[in-house]
C-alpha cells in the first residue's frame, strides 16, 4: 500500500504556520478583499485559474499510478479467495450507499442553487454530453478509451480509471515478471505525491484568489451555502453511520455501542488529525483485540483505505453535484448516475494522497465539464469536512474487518 512520504523539513513547522492554517488565513483574507474592495478581488482571479491549471496538471498521472499500484499491491486477483471477494462486495455496497446518501441530500435541499455563481467552466459540453448520451450502450461504450494518452490529455479521468483497473489486474497476474514495473509505477505516485505537495504549498494563495473573486464578483451570500454544505455532509456521515454501520452491526450480531467503544482510540486519531494513515496502525490493533482474527485484519482494513472510503465518497457526491449548482447547471438523473460511477471507480487508492478528496473532486468535475474554480472554493473548508470524512472512513473500514470475520464464520 502507498504512503505518502511528503514531509515538511525539520525546523519548519516552528517558523511558519500549517498548510491548514495558512489556507484559512487565504480563505479569510479573500472574503475580506472580495467584500470590501470587490473589483480588486475580481483582478486577482487570473491567480486563482493558474493554481486550478496545476491541479488538473497532477490529476491524470496521479490516479494512473496510485491505482495501479494499489491493485497490483493486493497481490494476484486469483488467489484473493473468498476474503477479498467477500470484502471487496462489502466495499461497493457501502461505498455505493454513501453516495447514493449524499446525492440524496444535496438534490433535496439544494445547497448551491439559487446562487447561479459565474464560474468560469464549459457547462455547455454537459448538455451536449445529455443529449448524446442517452442509451446505455453509449454509457457503457464510453468507459473505455481508444487511446489511454488521449484520454489523459483531454481529462477523461472516467476512462483513464478503466485503463488503470486493467492495467493493476495485468500486472497482478504478472507476478513476479510483474514487479519491476510495480516499482516504477510505485515510484512514479511518491514523485507524484511530491509534485501535489508542491502544488498544495500554493492552495492558500488560490484559496485566497477564488474566494476573493467570487465573492467580489456575487457577494457575501455564497458564504451561506458553504456553511449549508458543511452541515449537509456531517447529517449525511450521520445518517450513513446510523443506517449502515449501525444497521450491519446489528445484522451480524455485533453490539453497536461495544463496537464504537473498541474504535473509538483510532477514530479520534483520524477526527483530529485528517489522517487515515495516522490511524491504520491503531485501527489494525483494536480490531484484533476485539476479535478478528490476524488474517482477515491485515487485509481487509489496508484494503479498505483504497477501496472502502465511505466518507469520502459521500462527500464527493455532495461536492461535485454542489458546484453544478454553483454553476447555475441542472443535471439530469442520468448524468448523475454517471458521475457517481466515476466517483466510484476515481476514488480507489487515493488514501494517501494529500488532500486526495479535492484531486478526486477536480478529476470529476473535469470529466463533466464543471468549473474547477467550485474546488477551489471549497478547498478553503477543506479542513473542516476531512476530519469528519476521515473519521467516518476509519470506521467504515473497522466495521468492514468485523463483517468479513463474521462472514468467514469468526465469532466476534
Amino acid at each position: 500500500m502507498i504512503t505518502n512520504d511528503v514531509r515538511p523539513a525539520a525546523g519548519r513547522s516552528s517558523r511558519f504556520p500549517s498548510l491548514t492554517t495558512q489556507i484559512v488565513a487565504g480563505l479569510v483574507l479573500g472574503v475580506l478583499v472580495g467584500a470590501l474592495w470587490p473589483a480588486a478581488g475580481i483582478a486577482v482571479k487570473p491567480i486563482a485559474d493558474a493554481f486550478l491549471r496545476l491541479i488538473k496538471m497532477i490529476v491524470a498521472p496521479l490516479i494512473f499510478s496510485t491505482l495501479v499500484v494499489g491493485i497490483a499491491g493486493a497481490g494476484d486477483l486469483k488467489s484473493m479467495g473468498r476474503i477479498g471477494l467477500k470484502a471487496i462486495i462489502y466495499f461497493e455496497i457501502a461505498t455505493t450507499i454513501a453516495l447514493v446518501i449524499g446525492l440524496e441530500l444535496v438534490n433535496a435541499f439544494k445547497p448551491g442553487a439559487g446562487l447561479a455563481v459565474p464560474l468560469a467552466g464549459d457547462t455547455t459540453t454537459l448538455a451536449s454530453f445529455a443529449r448524446n448520451q442517452q442509451s446505455a450502450w453509449d454509457m457503457f461504450l464510453h468507459l473505455f478509451p481508444t487511446s489511454v494518452v488521449d484520454a489523459m490529455a483531454r481529462g477523461d479521468i472516467l476512462q483513464v480509471v478503466v485503463f488503470s483497473i486493467f492495467f493493476g489486474a495485468a500486472l497482478s497476474a504478472m507476478g513476479a515478471r510483474g514487479k519491476p514495473v510495480v516499482a516504477v509505477l510505485d515510484s512514479l505516485a511518491h514523485v507524484m505525491f511530491k509534485v501535489t505537495s508542491y502544488v498544495m504549498a500554493l492552495a492558500p494563495l488560490g484559496v485566497f484568489a477564488a474566494i476573493a473573486a467570487t465573492v467580489g464578483g456575487r457577494g457575501i451570500t455564497i458564504l451561506l451555502s458553504l456553511g449549508k454544505l458543511v452541515a449537509l455532509m456531517y447529517i449525511g456521515l450521520a445518517i450513513f453511520v446510523v443506517v449502515v454501520v449501525a444497521g450491519v452491526s446489528w445484522l451480524i450480531g455485533v453490539p453497536f455501542l461495544k463496537f464504537l467503544r473498541a474504535i473509538r482510540e483510532p477514530f479520534l486519531i483520524a477526527f483530529t488529525t485528517a489522517s487515515s494513515e495516522a490511524a491504520l496502525p491503531k485501527a489494525m490493533e483494536v480490531m484484533e483485540r476485539f476479535g478478528v482474527p490476524n488474517r482477515i485484519v491485515a487485509f481487509v482494513v489496508p484494503l479498505g483505505y483504497s477501496f472502502n472510503l465511505d466518507g469520502t465518497t459521500l462527500y464527493l457526491s455532495l461536492a461535485s453535484v454542489f458546484v453544478a449548482q454553483l454553476a447555475g447547471v441542472d443535471m439530469t438523473l442520468g448524468q448523475q448516475i454517471v458521475m457517481m460511477l466515476t466517483l466510484m471507480l476515481a476514488s480507489k487508492g487515493v488514501a494517501g494522497i494529500p488532500r486526495g478528496a479535492l484531486v478526486v473532486l477536480a478529476a470529476t468535475l473535469t470529466q463533466f465539464n464543471l468549473p474547477l474554480e467550485g474546488a477551489a472554493i471549497l478547498l478553503g473548508i477543506d479542513q473542516i469536512m476531512d476530519m469528519g470524512r476521515t473519521g467516518v472512513n476509519v470506521m467504515g473500514n473497522c466495521m468492514a474487518a468485523a463483517v468479513v470475520a463474521r462472514w468467514e464464520g469468526v465469532r466476534v
